[in-house]
C-alpha cells in the first residue's frame, strides 16, 4: 500500500500490465498441475477472460447508469426522481440471481423474433442494471458531500450551473465517491460468478464442470478461488491507485 501511495501512475500500469498478462498466460503454469487442473488449464483461463470481461462490460455501463440515476434521485422534476428512486429500490431490494433469470427469460418474450440476447448478453444486462443501482447511492452521496458553500462561490462568480456542475461538483463528488465505487466493482468481480445459473461459461461454470467430470471438488474450488483473488487484487491496486491519484491535490 506504501508503494502505491509513493508511485500510483506506475501501481495503475503494473495492475492492468500484469492483469492482461496473467489472463493471456495463467494456463502455461496451471497446465503443470495434476490433474484435475492440469489438463483444464485452457478451459480455466477462458473462463477467467469471459468473467473479466462480464466485469469490464457491466462495470462501465453500470457506472453510466449509476451517475445517471443519482443525479436523477437529486433533480427538482419529479416524475424523473420518482423513476430513478423506483429502480434503486426494486433493484437493490431483489436478489442479483433473480435479476439474472429475468432479464434471461423475459428477454425472448419482450423482444422482437429478430433480435434475441445471448445468455452473455443478458448476463451483462442483469449484472449492469445491479451495479447501477449501488453505483447511484454512491454517486448520490457523493454529489450531497460536497460543500455547499463551493457551488454558492462558483455561483457568485458567474459560472453557468452547467459548468458549475461540471467543473466543481463532479470531480469533487466523484472523488469523495471512489472508495464506495471501487468496492462496488471488486463485488461486481464476485458477482459475475452468478451468471453460471443461465449457462454462462465464466470462471465458476468451469470450476463446476471440472469437478463434476473429475469428483475432485477441493482443488479445483481452491484454484478457482485463488484465479478470483488475484483478479480482485488487480481491480483493487487499479482502484486505490487511482484514488490516490485524485486526491494528490487535496493537501
Amino acid at each position: 500500500m506504501d508503494w502505491i501511495k509513493a508511485h500510483p501512475g506506475w501501481a495503475m500500469f503494473a495492475s492492468m500490465l500484469g492483469l492482461l498478462a496473467f489472463l493471456w498466460g495463467m494456463a502455461i503454469p496451471l497446465s503443470l498441475a495434476p490433474a484435475p487442473i492440469g489438463p483444464a488449464a485452457q478451459q480455466f483461463a477462458e473462463g477467467a477472460r469471459v468473467t473479466v470481461w462480464l466485469t469490464l462490460i457491466a462495470g462501465s455501463t453500470g457506472m453510466l447508469l449509476g451517475v445517471l440515476a443519482g443525479l436523477g434521485k437529486l433533480s427538482g422534476f419529479l416524475p424523473l426522481r420518482w423513476l430513478c428512486q423506483l429502480y434503486v429500490w426494486l433493484i437493490r431490494g431483489t436478489p442479483l440471481l433473480l435479476q439474472i433469470l429475468f432479464v434471461w427469460l423475459a428477454a425472448p418474450a419482450i423482444l422482437p423474433a429478430s433480435l434475441q440476447l445471448s445468455d452473455f448478453a443478458s448476463a451483462a444486462i442483469a449484472l449492469s442494471l445491479n451495479v447501477g443501482a449501488y453505483n447511484a447511492e454512491c454517486v448520490r452521496a457523493g454529489i450531497l458531500a460536497v460543500p455547499r458553500g463551493q457551488v454558492e462561490a462558483a455561483r457568485a462568480l458567474g459560472l453557468h450551473p452547467f459548468h458549475v456542475f461540471m467543473d466543481v461538483v463532479m470531480p469533487q463528488s466523484m472523488r469523495i465517491a471512489l472508495p464506495a465505487l471501487a468496492n462496488n466493482l471488486a463485488s461486481l468481480v464476485k458477482d459475475s460468478s452468478l451468471a453460471y445459473a443461465i449457462s454462462v461459461v465464466e470462471l465458476t461454470m468451469v470450476g463446476y464442470r471440472v469437478q463434476a467430470e473429475s469428483y475432485q471438488p477441493i482443488p479445483v474450488f481452491i484454484a478457482v478461488a485463488s484465479i478470483y483473488l488475484i483478479l480482485t487484487t488487480a481491480f483493487t491496486t487499479l482502484t486505490a491507485a487511482l484514488e490516490v491519484r485524485l486526491t494528490a491535490g487535496r493537501k
